[in-house]
């Protein structure tokens, strides 16, 4: 440690290195399995599904943005468009301009069930994070910001 008793800038990016790696993925991995539990126990479907829905209600809107966005090919793509259509929970409507480009929507069904799993993952959420006092929730929040801004643009 320097003389001044504070740690030195090389120590703290290491220590933070390794909380990133501590924290960030074992939490997102238990988000994602009480995801994936309550997408398929509670909806019926996927978490690849669930994703799919997510994503065409963001606008994007064929299978083509779907598997550039989220890095699933084209023919898996088409396989869980396929079952999604066939519960009714997504439309497809071929381009006017372009035959070959098919157009997906949500149904009203699909987006009641995406309503529906958003609002279970953020009760679920709540009662992780209510046991936080208002100091550490301001604390979590400026260091996700801080996360967030370090590595917005990175596309490596």
């Amino acid at each position: 440690m320097p003389a001044n008793n504070l740690p030195s800038k090389q120590f703290l990016l290491q220590q933070t290195i390794d909380r990133f790696w501590e924290t960030l993925p074992p939490t997102w991995s238990r988000i994602r399995s009480h995801l994936r539990s309550t997408a398929a126990e509670q909806f019926g479907i996927t978490v690849a599904q669930f994703h799919i829905l997510r994503h065409i209600n963001r606008g994007k809107n064929s299978v083509s943005n779907l598997s550039a966005e989220l890095y699933i090919s084209r023919p898996a793509i088409s396989q869980a468009v396929e079952a999604l259509f066939q519960k009714d929970l997504l439309t497809r409507q071929q381009d006017s301009s372009d035959r070959r480009h098919v157009q997906l929507a949500l149904t009203e069904s699909g987006s009641t069930l995406l309503k529906a799993i958003f609002e279970n993952n953020r009760t679920w959420m709540l009662s992780k994070l209510d046991a936080l006092s208002q100091d550490e929730l301001s604390a979590a929040i400026q260091a996700m910001e801080t996360v967030k801004k370090t590595f917005e643009g990175f596309t490596e």
